[in-house]
């Protein structure tokens, strides 16, 4: 059972464990704790993301976009081992070579764990800061807002960009997503990590 430590805001001190990967409804843990989900598309470094917040290795970084077909499940335990938060995986889309199989089953427990799920509390949706914006990140922001999701977007991977070409990124991504806010992170600085921490513990509070 894979576990790992790391010290978070507030002087709390989480240890990470992963749950199961679900590919069906009936295979969700039991909702017991407030769920953070991570969506975006293949490629776009959510794995890396995860292991800053979480502590390194706790969610698998391929060299293969699309691997991740199921959602993975991670509690975060507080010091009582009880679950604090729980982190929902969700798997990639958008890239060419599996995109018809996620979108397959998509509607079979994604949407359903997306639309229904009462214990999700908050969507984090990463863009890639240094690509243009995609239309299956848009359609997939208008449909957490038609399902009245709290969300918040994440511009990652902004360590690869200058400081003029980052300004000039990610005002394109808020103009062309419709956003009032875009939170650039880099899972390699760290940079941004803290205040996306803040939004999620805000919402599972």
């Amino acid at each position: 059972m894979l576990e790992a430590v790391r010290w978070f805001p507030h002087a709390m001190r989480y240890t990470t464990q992963f749950l199961l990967s679900a590919l069906a409804a009936a295979q969700f843990p039991p909702p017991d704790a407030p769920e953070i989900a991570f969506l975006g598309r293949s490629n776009v470094g959510k794995s890396s993301l995860l292991n800053k917040l979480v502590g390194e290795k706790a969610a698998k970084v391929s060299q293969t976009p699309g691997r991740t077909r199921a959602i993975n499940f991670f509690a975060l335990l507080d010091s009582s081992r009880r679950p604090k938060l729980i982190f929902a995986d969700l798997p990639g889309y958008g890239y060419a070579k599996i995109s018809k199989s996620i979108s397959a089953t998509w509607p079979e427990f994604i949407e359903p764990y997306l639309a229904i799920r009462s214990t999700l509390k908050l969507c984090v949706c990463l863009v890639d800061s240094n690509v243009p914006v995609q239309q299956s990140d848009r359609q997939l922001i208008d449909w957490l807002r038609a399902a009245g999701r709290e969300l918040v977007v994440v511009a990652t991977k902004i360590d690869r960009l200058s400081g003029n070409e980052r300004t000039r990124n990610l005002l394109a991504l808020k103009q062309g997503l419709e956003l009032d806010e875009l939170l650039p992170v880099s899972a390699k600085t760290g940079s941004g990590v803290k205040e996306l921490w803040a939004r999620i513990e805000a919402a599972g509070s």
